[in-house]
């Protein structure tokens, strides 16, 4: 206590000796009749220092040049970042390679095969009609037309080909794309922009997807061919919301999913589409040539008026064994591509050849329906032998040319399901000559269906090559699965 007091009272002291000196007259001022206290000069000088410090430059410590030993040592340890992420090695894609054309039987690294991996459903390869055509086409306008077809590369054969479509299909206009995949990825955002709602399948391909992306409209999946779930999310996002009544609504489906052979219910689309005012995109690259009394399609299979469907796109690599793609509908549907979409703007026309051979293509399915015929037998043949393949079951459509064949057993990893299928694909091709594909798939494709085998039938295959991969499919699926 004794130390304790004398300190105290020091404090006070000092304590007592700072506010007389703040209370002194000389601590006091008048200015303009205010009278200023002492903290506040203290204040006021806090603020002065504060502005000068931050008023003053920041140091910089002066520039010393690097020595070029300094410069080589830096370049030595800078390590750049790579283009690209590496290749995992079950990424890497080793696809047999075709030494003739892909026929029924082609060439397949030296060795003539069977071939169920090109999409040739009428067998129109190599048909000498087409290629007639194509050789006068060559002959008169060269090989491709070196400008897009608004920049003087249109030429007569492509309006001959637009016009012969859509009189194919009993609708007002077409309007064709150089490149087959591109043609929904540029139609899509065409129409669909940011703000937009599509309700599109879980089960769409790559080219779908892409399209969707592009758009940056809302975009909601409903369970692959599942009209119940369409109907759920049509009814969630209009039942009692003012706004969506105001902004455009899409409906996007395949016709025939390239992702598991399954048909589209286009009627209960379309019922659904009218009753909740949406219009729907439809993308019928594997039916075009294929469904339907004469080939006209998903709409002619149901006996849909071609009207309903807003707008309509395929691909003419398939069916017609050439190469674009096509969009179709109303005129206004169609003249609104011309100025909007990306693909028709931007790209060079479609090769004169190709159109006259699309043209070649649709006269031939015209005067020879038996071809849809032969089709179906060989899609019906092929169902009934593929039915009792050990561990693998048909997910597909009985009408469609895609068989696509899943295991009934999954491994619990995509990954390791395609690893067994790609086993069986190649055990196929090099012990029996057969070729055939299993789903791989991109990493940027969002397709969330099992993974298969895909078989595409075509009216050109004979009933010993389809009884020769049903009886490879039974001997290899066995001795590996």
């Amino acid at each position: 206590m004794e130390m304790v007091l004398p300190v105290a009272n020091a404090t006070a002291a000092a304590l007592a000796r700072v506010s007389a000196m703040f209370n002194a007259p000389l601590a006091r001022a008048v200015v303009f009749g205010i009278h200023i206290d002492g903290h506040l000069v203290v204040e006021g000088l806090l603020i002065a220092a504060i502005l000068f410090q931050l008023s003053r430059k920041s140091y910089k410590p002066p520039k010393k040049p690097l020595t070029e030993r300094e410069v080589d040592e830096l370049c030595d340890e800078w390590q750049p970042e790579p283009l690209c992420p590496p290749i995992k090695d079950g990424a890497r894609i080793e696809a047999p390679t075709l030494e003739s054309a892909a026929g029924p039987h082609t060439t397949v690294d030296g060795k003539e095969v069977v071939n169920f991996a090109s999409a040739n459903y009428l067998g129109l390869i190599g048909n000498e009609k087409i290629l007639d055509s194509c050789i006068g086409s060559v002959e008169k306008y060269g090989v491709g037309s070196c400008g897009p077809r608004g920049f003087y590369g249109t030429i007569d054969v492509h309006l001959d080909c637009e016009t012969k479509i859509a009189k194919f299909l009993g609708t007002q206009d077409s309007i064709l794309y150089s490149y087959g995949i591109s043609t929904i990825f540029s139609v899509i955002p065409a129409f669909c922009k940011k703000g937009d709602i599509i309700v599109a399948d879980e089960g769409v391909h790559w080219a779908v997807q892409n399209g969707l992306q592009l758009s940056r409209s809302t975009v909601v999946y409903f369970k692959h061919n599942d009209m119940a779930s369409l109907a759920s999310t049509l009814e969630k996002l209009t039942h009692g919301n003012k706004r969506t009544e105001k902004i455009r609504r899409y409906i996007v489906v395949e016709a025939i999913y390239q992702n598991s052979g399954q048909i589209a219910p286009l009627d209960e689309i379309v019922r659904l589409k009218e009753k909740y005012r949406f219009r729907v995109i439809l993308e019928e690259s594997h039916s075009f040539g294929v469904l339907g009394k004469s080939g006209r399609g998903l709409a002619e299979h149901y006996g849909v008026p071609i009207e309903k469907i807003d707008i309509i796109t395929a691909g003419m690599g398939n069916a017609l064994a050439t190469d674009g793609g096509f969009c179709t509908g109303s005129i206004r549907v169609v003249d609104h591509q011309r100025l909007s979409s990306s693909g028709y703007v931007f790209s060079a026309s479609l090769p004169p050849y190709l159109a006259s051979a699309a043209i070649s293509a649709v006269d031939h399915l015209e005067e020879n329906p038996s071809v849809l015929a032969n089709l179906r037998s060989n899609i019906t043949l092929l169902h009934k032998e593929l039915s009792d393949v050990q561990g693998l079951e048909i997910a597909s459509n009985i009408l469609s040319p895609i068989v696509f064949l899943k295991l009934k057993t999954s491994t619990g990893s995509s990954v390791a399901d395609l690893e067994l299928l790609e086993v069986i694909s190649e055990k196929v091709l090099k012990e029996d000559s057969v070729f055939i594909a299993a789903t791989k798939r991109s990493s940027l494709d969002k397709c969330r269906l099992p993974v298969g085998i895909r078989l595409f039938v075509s009216a050109g295959h004979t009933e010993s090559d389809i009884l020769k991969v049903s009886e490879s499919l039974k001997r290899v699926a066995a001795s590996v699965l």
